[in-house]
């Protein structure tokens, strides 16, 4: 089984620069970035590094996700943000996740050994909405033990997983989505603890208020499927 790694980015020269020095590529058969056109060098770093470029033409991260599926080759894809949130040092972790028998693996903010960036904040807002959609989708739809992280976009998958799942999400629903039909399907979902660090440099893609909206919006819209 090979193994394929993944690198997402839009404008991430900083975070690059950080963390790919420190990816697996030695444990890799193959290491991709999928780019939505940035404009700041992330794109000439990636090459310089030897990682190969899958355009984006269309934005969103689930549209992403479906580009990297369907121009590599890899049994196994682990998904990966070099903004400084994720730990290049559980790339392995979730490859061997899936080798061990996993469909899907979660790297979790949310487990005992975990760390949330929200952890020590007085109010931890995005902390909680988390949960709050981790808790929905596994009263209605999980018969497995309980996954604490649905949202996370830190995560590995089989292709032949993805495949089944088929995700329609074009942005930040993708995972949310991935979590939920796997649990409806009963796949085999394992998590391994993480610790989130801080943002190395520039904004989230994300803002909180509109991604919280998509997410109700996806989940009112699985309740009637």
């Amino acid at each position: 089984m090979t193994r394929t790694l993944v690198l997402l980015t839009l404008n991430e020269i900083d975070g690059c620069k950080a963390l790919v020095p420190r990816l697996p590529f030695d444990k890799m058969d193959e290491v991709v970035a999928v780019d939505a056109n940035s404009t700041d060098g992330t794109q000439e770093f990636l090459t310089s590094a030897g990682v190969r470029i899958l355009t984006q033409e269309r934005r969103g991260r689930g549209e992403a996700f479906r580009v990297a599926v369907r121009n590599t080759t890899g049994d196994y894809l682990v998904f990966f943000s070099p903004d400084g949130n994720e730990d290049p040092a559980d790339i392995l972790r979730l490859f061997e996740a899936l080798e061990g028998g996993a469909d899907m693996a979660i790297a979790s903010r949310f487990l005992p050994a975990s760390k949330n960036e929200e952890d020590d904040a007085a109010l931890p807002l995005r902390k909680w909405t988390n949960q709050a959609f981790t808790m929905m989708a596994n009263t209605i739809w999980n018969r497995q033990p309980y996954i604490s992280d649905t949202i996370n976009g830190y995560r590995a998958i089989t292709r032949s997983a993805f495949a089944l799942l088929s995700p329609e999400s074009m942005g930040y629903t993708v995972e949310y989505e991935l979590t939920i039909r796997a649990m409806k399907k009963r796949l085999k979902i394992v998590e391994i603890p993480t610790i989130e660090g801080e943002r190395i440099a520039g904004k989230t893609k994300g803002p909180s208020l509109q991604v919280g909206m998509a997410f109700l919006r996806f989940f009112l819209g699985e309740l009637v499927r």
